[in-house]
């Protein structure tokens, strides 16, 4: 016969002093560099300021022509004169305006595929083909139609602009949809939610963060998109009272018409600028104030 296996008694221990309990370093007053440091926009300007010494370093030791790359000091003075004496701010604000439009509307129609798929199987199998159709389709391939069927204007950026954000958007709040668990679909069913109230109650808060997601990209798309066309036909939204011309694209090409390298290059750190600027300001305020105070992400 086998002998019942010993069990071993561990002594008792039992801390006096709170003292002396190891319990590590659970809670302490953080350092006035630690504070800094855990700054989101802090650590984030530090990498942009490293990027821009390092730029400014290599263009004085490998003596580049301003010809092919700028040093960034000449850039900083041709993005300063921009916007004291080339309307370079008007030219943003125009290009920003179109952007909005474009990009509202597009949410317009993202919204309406979404909840037609969301609410029906007719629906889903419209959103899935189109997307499959027209999603791998650049949305600059575009620019051709648009400008026969609307025209050398605003209204052909914006149809071009569409393009870029319905689908990205739609796809992604699809997928949020489908991936809200059984579980809280019975239970919003059970407290009687039904049709659009059952989608803005219940799936929109669940799938929030893919929605999000679907939007930034969305907006990054129909950001570079923009530019892009103006690159073509910018010069065309004009303001005659002003005496200003084109959006952000068209001063960026009309200065490399020019050879004027620096002004190319202040152009786009404007565009950098621009989107770093809404995804910091908007997006992510947006997201502490959703996602993460929901603890639906982590920090």
């Amino acid at each position: 016969m086998t002998s019942a296996p010993s069990i071993e008694i561990r002594p008792e221990f039992e801390a006096d002093e709170i003292g002396k309990a190891a319990t590590g370093d659970v809670a302490r007053k953080l350092s006035l560099w630690e504070r800094i440091t855990d700054m989101n926009s802090v650590r984030k300007l530090t990498i942009l300021v490293i990027v821009l010494v390092i730029w400014e370093i290599y263009t004085r030791w490998a003596e580049v022509s301003e010809l092919i790359m700028p040093r960034f000091s000449s850039t900083a003075e041709a993005l300063l004169d921009g916007v004291f004496n080339e309307q370079l701010l008007i030219m943003v604000w125009n290009s920003l305006t179109v952007l909005v439009s474009g990009y509202f509307i597009g949410l317009l129609i993202a919204t309406l595929l979404t909840t037609a798929a969301t609410m029906t199987r007719f629906g889903s199998d419209i959103l899935s083909t189109l997307t499959a159709m027209l999603n791998p389709l650049p949305a600059i391939a575009l620019l051709p139609l648009a400008l026969l069927w609307f025209g050398l204007g605003a209204d052909a950026i914006i149809f071009t602009l569409l393009h870029s954000v319905i689908w990205p958007v739609a796809l992604n709040a699809h997928v949020g949809f489908m991936s809200v668990s059984e579980t809280q679909r019975m239970v919003g069913r059970n407290y009687g939610l039904r049709g659009l109230i059952y989608v803005a109650k219940l799936l929109i808060p669940a799938a929030f963060p893919q929605i999000l997601m679907g939007l930034k990209i969305g907006w990054a798309y129909a950001w570079r998109t923009l530019i892009a066309a103006e690159l073509v036909f910018g010069g065309s939204i004009s303001d005659t009272s002003e005496g200003t011309s084109g959006g952000l694209g068209w001063f960026v090409f009309a200065n490399q018409m020019d050879l004027r390298i620096a002004h190319v290059f202040a152009g786009l750190f404007t565009v950098i600028l621009v989107g770093v600027l809404v995804e910091n300001v908007i997006f992510n305020n947006i997201e502490n104030r959703t996602v993460r105070r929901w603890g639906m992400q982590a920090r």
